[in-house]
């Protein structure tokens, strides 16, 4: 990985803030992608080629993978792929909100080596590099050391916590939300939350960035049955996401096998 693969990420992600931010209040001719995918807007499609163009003209070597952009197999026979969802909570964009994020992930041979995930309508920007420890803002952050699933605060969709997904029982624990899975990663890592967890498929343009962060804070993140995450898959999804302190984590994950 050259090592600047995080500094272009960071200048980008950026760039992209801009971009996104100048069509907030205007037209963003809103439509369904279909399929249960939901819905995609004129800034989605803006930042994506914004980013295509900036990272791709820097690395034209490594493959490209986007939620808004068609997927191919030529990125299978890349060493070394962008992974990036241009706008990560367009619910949360359409609606005004301000915690939707840009996620930019550099993966190879499967493993993230560099992440951001940046809110730029709440000036966060979270970052890490394989090795090298996770921040915000520039300022190291870490995972929070709780071990007890009653005292845990965690991030989680209300079907999560459905019977069904917990043979061991249901944890008692505080739950509460943000639509953007990227930042819910984010905010573990932070150790604002203590974990987090969704048992749906997940793309990976929504979870790469977020797992490199998360794992350099100190975090332990795997799919819902405890399997590693790795990314470029043909099928870009993973089953599920379990993200928290290694003790946290362990205890979760024994009540969902």
């Amino acid at each position: 990985m050259p090592e600047n693969d995080l500094s272009l990420l960071i200048d980008a992600a950026r760039a992209a803030g801009k971009e996104a931010l100048s069509h907030v209040g205007g037209d963003l001719q809103v439509r369904d992608k279909g399929d249960g995918a939901g819905p995609v807007t004129k800034a989605d499609l803006a930042v994506n080629a914004l980013l295509e163009d900036r990272l791709r003209r820097a690395r034209p070597d490594y493959g490209w993978l986007s939620e808004e952009s068609a997927d191919g197999a030529e990125r299978l026979d890349a060493e070394t792929v962008f992974i990036v969802d241009p706008i990560d909570g367009t619910r949360s964009f359409i609606e005004g909100s301000n915690t939707w994020a840009h996620a930019l992930a550099v993966v190879r041979n499967g493993e993230v080596t560099a992440a951001v995930v940046y809110l730029p309508a709440r000036d966060k920007l979270y970052s890490a590099a394989l090795g090298s420890g996770a921040r915000l803002n520039g300022a190291p952050i870490g995972v929070s050391r709780t071990a007890a699933i009653e005292e845990a605060k965690v991030l989680a969709t209300r079907p999560s916590l459905r019977a069904e997904h917990w043979p061991r029982g249901v944890p008692d624990l505080k739950r509460s939300h943000r639509p953007s899975l990227a930042y819910r990663l984010s905010l573990v890592a932070e150790g604002r939350y203590d974990a987090m967890f969704t048992f749906r498929p997940s793309w990976e343009w929504d979870i790469a960035a977020g797992t490199l962060i998360l794992n350099e804070a100190g975090a332990r993140a795997t799919d819902k049955r405890g399997g590693p995450l790795r990314f470029n898959n043909p099928v870009p999804q993973t089953n599920g996401v379990l993200a928290a302190g290694p003790d946290l984590h362990s205890l979760l994950l024994d009540r969902l096998l």
